[in-house]
């Protein structure tokens, strides 16, 4: 029996690997996208397909959402207390009220749940979420998109390397595992994280260059990451001779870092990337690695603006990611590009849109399936509601851009088969 073909017609079409299609459709059968073309050729292409309208509207891909915390989402409180903290002081807190709240249980499993939900509600297709209870691995069959949940590995001391390294070789290989971030996890941990990731062949996302004290804390030991650490009784200097068994190396920054490890390739995906120099952008760029912004979390956190202009120039599309409710007022990409939008006038917002899609696409390695609209791809995506008053395809990404759809009311998914939900 062969699938029902099904054109769907819009004002305006975002592909985004195409320019702005005016007048546009989407031919969908089955599980995926047949075409993406002006309405006018579609319809002379396929006159058997039943053509739904979309008045006012623009079709675009689902967003992505390349890091979040859900399992911190019965946290969200935090990020409602004033207009937000310094990353070692939030830190400090936040893990005190996880600690009161607890960390696992029905609470943080429906919290953690209605966060998800929301994220599709949004607009997101896929997700990479961070977790270290378990909780996201649960969840995995509920959303409607693609959930990428992995398991956070952390520790930084010598005794707990071993049990560290048990633990990961006994966990099975449907498990995606990660390290948390070079001031939290041992060298040695953190390349047995890489090289299990390398051999099953998945993404590794780890926090990179966040509050600026890391590099202090990698170079010399010194300044408030390092401070924060010696106060809880978690620091050892395991950077410099731990894994290189040679004389000091020169650790000018969190990338350089990961550099000298040996874990930076195609699959390393960086968040953050807030405080990296002109070297280690270029670092990356060679070793094809990927970035993930989350500039919501950053001006919470007062940790400063990732230098967009500078990664874009040296040809890296980031991806976004909203972290965790503890530490973003707002889960939302749309939010997300706004602030970039804020932050970097300079930035063309539909470079901005891309980083959405086809950005966040990538750092996941799902680009042949979403992230844009194009022959093949799924059939999953979004019709979000525009009103009338759009005059252009500048005005539409503009509009998308710095305004969004307003609300979730605005926005439907286009899925497999043609209909609505």
């Amino acid at each position: 029996m062969h699938p029902t073909v099904v054109l769907h017609r819009a004002p305006w079409l975002l592909p985004m690997a195409r320019p702005v299609i005016s007048d546009g459709a989407v031919v969908l059968a089955g599980k995926r996208l047949f075409a993406v073309d002006r309405f006018t050729d579609l319809k002379v292409r396929y006159p058997e397909a039943a053509i739904v309208d979309h008045p006012d509207c623009v079709l675009m891909p689902g967003l992505v959402n390349a890091h979040i915390h859900l399992e911190l989402s019965h946290l969200a409180h935090l990020a409602h207390q004033g207009k937000g903290k310094h990353f070692v002081d939030w830190l400090t807190v936040m893990l005190a009220e996880r600690e009161r709240l607890g960390a696992v249980g029905p609470h943080v499993e429906k919290a953690a749940g209605d966060a998800m939900q929301a994220q599709h509600d949004d607009g997101v297709v896929a997700l990479a979420d961070i977790g270290n209870t378990g909780v996201n691995c649960s969840l995995t069959y509920d959303f409607p998109g693609r959930l990428f949940p992995f398991v956070e590995y952390l520790g930084l001391g010598r005794k707990s390397l071993l049990p560290a390294l048990k633990k990961l070789a006994q966990q099975g290989e449907a498990v995606f595992c990660t390290a948390h971030a070079p001031y939290s996890t041992h060298p040695r941990l953190i390349c047995a994280l890489k090289k299990r990731a390398d051999r099953l062949g998945h993404t590794f996302p780890i926090h990179v260059a966040e509050p600026a004290s890391e590099t202090g804390l990698l170079s010399a030991g010194t300044g408030a990451m390092a401070d924060f650490l010696k106060r809880r009784g978690f620091y050892e200097d395991v950077f410099h001779q731990e894994i290189f068994h040679q004389a000091p190396i020169d650790i000018t920054g969190s990338v350089q870092y990961l550099h000298n490890l040996g874990v930076l390739n195609e699959k390393t995906l960086c968040v953050h990337g807030v405080h990296v120099s002109t070297d280690e952008i270029q670092l990356l760029a060679q070793s094809r690695a990927k970035v993930c912004l989350c500039p919501g979390s950053n001006r919470f956190l007062q940790v400063g603006k990732a230098p967009l202009p500078d990664y874009l120039a040296h040809g890296i599309l980031p991806a976004l990611g909203t972290d965790s409710a503890a530490s973003n007022p707002e889960l939302s990409i749309w939010r997300e590009m706004r602030l970039l939008a804020e932050d970097h006038p300079v930035v063309d917002p539909f470079t901005i849109l891309q980083m959405a899609t086809i950005g966040g696409a990538q750092s996941l390695g799902i680009e042949q399936q979403y992230g844009t609209l194009a022959q093949g791809k799924a059939a999953l995506l979004l019709c979000v509601s525009i009103g009338s008053s759009i005059t252009g395809p500048v005005d539409l990404v503009e509009h998308l851009v710095h305004n969004g759809p307003g609300n979730r009311n605005k926005i439907q998914w286009l899925h497999v088969g043609g209909e609505e939900q």
